[in-house]
């Protein structure tokens, strides 16, 4: 008589990373990225001294306006990516990958201050630019309204990025919190 063992898997409880995260956090942490592209392609034509019709001259030599623009904007971009941690699970646990941390649970403030100042700070940075766009201020120093308009609507949606951030730091808080 042959008897065969049964394994019955162990009990697991779920795992921080597991906890649902809703669709529009999700949504926002793509969105984020993509608010900022208009702003950084707009920049991109000044590392090659092309004024945008603007009334400023060039920002100095390609040597090093071209690798400064360059650098700028996929800085942006990088920053603007890091809010993926606010709603997936390398944002909870660190990917095993890290040396020293990999496999470590990531202490909610540890995500929450970077991501609450980096929120306040865009929306510090980019309220200027918000208010000019949106026609609050008055933008003189285009060669004509087709320049403006560009600027308008490349720059208008980079002041979402802070507010964005925001919600997704309140979201991270509420849901790491749950039991």
């Amino acid at each position: 008589m042959t008897t065969t063992a049964v394994q019955t898997p162990a009990v697991q409880t779920p795992s921080v990373h597991e906890r649902h995260v809703p669709r529009w956090a999700e949504r926002v942490a793509h969105l984020i990225p993509l608010v900022l592209l208009p702003q950084c392609l707009w920049r991109l034509p000044f590392a090659f001294g092309f004024d945008m019709g603007t009334d400023n001259g060039s920002i100095g030599s390609l040597w090093i306006s071209v690798p400064y623009i360059f650098g700028l904007s996929l800085l942006t971009e990088a920053l603007a990516l890091l809010s993926f941690g606010l709603v997936r699970g390398w944002g909870e646990v660190v990917p095993s990958w890290v040396p020293l941390l990999g496999g470590r649970r990531v202490r909610p403030v540890a995500a929450l201050i970077p991501a609450t100042l980096g929120g306040l700070g865009a929306t510090a940075l980019f309220g200027p630019f918000t208010f000019a766009a949106l026609g609050f201020v008055s933008l003189d120093g285009f060669d004509n309204g087709a320049w403006e308009f560009l600027f308008r609507a490349c720059v208008l949606p980079a002041g979402l990025w802070g507010p964005l951030v925001l919600a997704l730091a309140v979201h991270y808080s509420v849901r790491r919190r749950r039991p």
